[in-house]
């Protein structure tokens, strides 16, 4: 049995798209997940799972909660060794002291043509972003919520993502290893 991530997009935000982490867990479950442990209720699960495909778990997650639920988040599927290559790769160190500043976005897929110059002239001078081995990471010390480059860095990437703050990826990391020597 292999560990791995789940981060859904878009979910309990707003009042749209609501998905219980109960019923999270069941639709995990039902595509094969073991011991299912989720983080916050903006859609983050670790669990436990025979080798398997990634993006075709994704896929089967995806219609299981269409199913359920009448929506179909866009879900990528991590191992725990991408989940930790994304935190060492941080080229943002120094904001870390500041964990709800620093972002990491995990790209569906890479991007093909990032309008990297673009994401330049929107984002602010205090902002900074970097575009890494499928991870985009962002540091906004002014806060995303208003922050143009946030807004645009998926249309301008060309590629569906999901981010996290530091403190989350964290977390989820700690999880995820809890995971793994339980069943070591």
């Amino acid at each position: 049995m292999n560990t791995y991530i789940a981060l859904l997009r878009g979910i309990n935000i707003g009042g749209n798209n609501i998905l219980p982490m109960p019923e999270l867990v069941a639709a995990l479950e039902a595509v094969g997940a073991k011991a299912v442990k989720t983080y916050i209720q903006s859609g983050n699960a670790v669990f436990r799972c025979a080798e398997c495909d990634p993006a075709e778990l994704a896929g089967q997650l995806t219609r299981e909660i269409g199913k359920r639920h009448g929506f179909a988040p866009h879900v990528l599927i991590l191992g725990i060794a991408a989940l930790k290559k994304a935190i060492a790769e941080n080229p943002f160190p120094e904001a870390e002291r500041d964990p709800s500043t620093l972002h990491l976005c995990f790209l569906a897929a890479p991007p093909l043509r990032p309008n990297l110059e673009k994401l330049a002239t929107i984002s602010k001078d205090s902002e900074r972003f970097h575009l890494g081995d499928g991870v985009f990471y962002l540091h906004t010390p002014e806060g995303a919520g208003r922050s143009k480059l946030v807004a645009g860095s998926e249309r301008l990437l060309g590629v569906p993502m999901t981010g996290r703050n530091w403190r989350t990826v964290c977390r989820i990391l700690e999880l995820a290893e809890e995971a793994s020597s339980d069943c070591a």
